[in-house]
């Protein structure tokens, strides 16, 4: 008696009876059977997925585990973070990413100027690779997560997808991108500005210092990197370089907590404008100087502070915010006139032009102030105007499909906070997970996400890691 079987009545069978990802077909002495028994592949290999989702085990002790560790690397005490670019803290917190990337089974690889790459490598490496990943650094005095989830979590859904089986098609490569805060030079998403081909950036570098006037090359040098001064070229990416962007991150915002959700999926980051003023008056005696014949670059100061609230206000969206984060005076002392005043205002829309008029606004009022005041306005410098971000649809799509396929809640948002893939989206389609944070809470020590939120988050983020791979 002779059974006959067709090609696909085989391959229904074998469906029904095995997972459809497997970390080596031959492994599996059944699948070789049946492909000799067919003289035809049962599939190609490591093509589908269908029954990753119930295989997608994180391993959230280890991954908390490492997220305390990660933030011993700090320059102020418990609880607190503080890694500034290229300091000591900093080198080692990078050598303690570079050797978790390696037992994780990837090839490492670092830029000119520190951006650190782990490799998965895909079945067909000739594709353009998926990227994931964030930044480690941390502003003085803030929190262990900002950053840190999405490059330990993005190590740890490479973790998820190998212990499942999965074979990516295309390579996953984590990234660690360099300076994400602008804390040391004064510069925000230092890295992937670069990796985005800045060549504005690249040149300004050159004559760039820190508060103790150190220049970037030589702090970089001391960390070990950007032997060669004259170029960083080298760090730019071509367009295309990835295939899809993906991004995890904690929200900073409070809206993921409030309405019980557990995933926000980013449709697009707001458009960031940075300002530095600086009023010049006379100074003098607090107490001989009368006040008709004061020239206060103090109050210059203040009076340009309040002006940023007002035509914030003015624009008539909730989506249009502005923040002086910095206002210094000079000399500094109780009972002096402040002859010198430095702001830096911060204003941001997901709407370009809207931003635009806002800072037009704010530059007319500082015009206006001087006059009334009768103090110079030496410096109104507009640092950066960057245009909003976008995220892809497909990656959106992925995203959505994944917080589905896991039965986790989710709902589209807008990130009003800077990120590193806001210059990612120059290079490649791009897509951004957020998970809550407690309160809202961040760049500051009580900035806190559950080990249950951040497992759900590297679930969804891996999960579409393997959607984006196969595609």
């Amino acid at each position: 008696m002779s059974l006959k079987f067709s090609h696909s009545a085989i391959i229904v069978l074998f469906l029904c009876s095995f997972p459809a990802i497997l970390a080596d077909e031959d492994e599996d002495p059944t699948i070789k059977t049946m492909e000799d028994f067919s003289g035809y592949p049962i599939h190609e290999p490591h093509s589908s997925f269908q029954n990753t989702v119930s295989s997608l085990s994180v391993d959230t002790q280890s991954l908390q585990k490492q997220i305390d560790e990660l933030s011993t690397f700090s320059d102020t005490p418990a609880p607190s973070v503080t890694r500034i670019l290229y300091s000591d803290k900093d080198v080692l917190a990078r050598r303690f990413i570079k050797n978790l990337m390696g037992l994780s089974g990837l090839s490492v690889r670092e830029d000119a100027i520190g951006n650190i790459f782990g490799r998965w490598e895909g079945y067909n490496p000739d594709l353009s690779a998926v990227g994931t990943g964030s930044h480690i650094d941390a502003i003085p005095y803030s929190g262990k997560y900002d950053g840190v989830v999405g490059v330990l979590g993005a190590i740890e859904a490479i973790n998820v997808l190998k212990r499942s089986g999965f074979k990516p098609k295309r390579s996953l490569e984590v990234i660690l991108f360099t300076s994400e805060e602008p804390t040391r030079f004064g510069i925000s998403c230092l890295g992937s500005r670069l990796m985005a081909g800045s060549k504005a950036l690249a040149n300004a570098l050159k004559t760039t210092v820190d508060g103790q006037n150190i220049s970037f090359f030589d702090a970089a040098q001391s960390a070990g990197y950007t032997k060669d001064e004259g170029d960083l070229s080298s760090v730019f990416l071509e367009k295309g370089s990835y295939s899809a962007f993906v991004e995890l991150h904690i929200e900073q915002g409070p809206i993921l907590e409030d309405e019980g959700i557990s995933i926000g999926i980013v449709t697009a980051i707001a458009a960031p404008a940075s300002i530095k003023v600086d009023f010049e008056g006379n100074g003098g005696h607090a107490g001989a100087v009368l006040m008709p014949n004061r020239n206060d670059a103090g109050l210059a100061a203040a009076e340009l502070a309040l002006v940023v609230e007002r035509h914030v206000l003015e624009s008539g969206s909730i989506d249009t915010v502005g923040t002086v984060g910095i206002l210094e005076l000079h000399p500094g002392a109780i009972n002096s006139i402040p002859s010198k005043s430095h702001l830096e205002i911060d204003t941001r829309d997901i709407d370009e032009e809207r931003r635009n008029i806002v800072i037009e606004k704010i530059h007319q009022s500082a015009i206006t102030i001087v006059s009334k005041r009768g103090v110079n306005l030496s410096k109104f410098k507009i640092v950066n105007q960057d245009p909003p971000a976008l995220s892809d649809k497909s990656i959106l799509e992925a995203m959505e499909a994944s917080s589905k396929e896991l039965n986790l809640t989710h709902k589209f948002m807008i990130s009003r906070a800077y990120h590193d893939s806001l210059f990612m989206a120059r290079v490649s389609p791009m897509g951004m997970i957020f998970i809550p944070c407690y309160k809202g809470y961040s760049h500051k020590p009580e900035e806190y996400a559950s080990s249950q939120d951040i497992s759900n988050g590297v679930k969804v983020l891996a999960l579409t890691l393997a959607k984006l791979s196969l595609q």
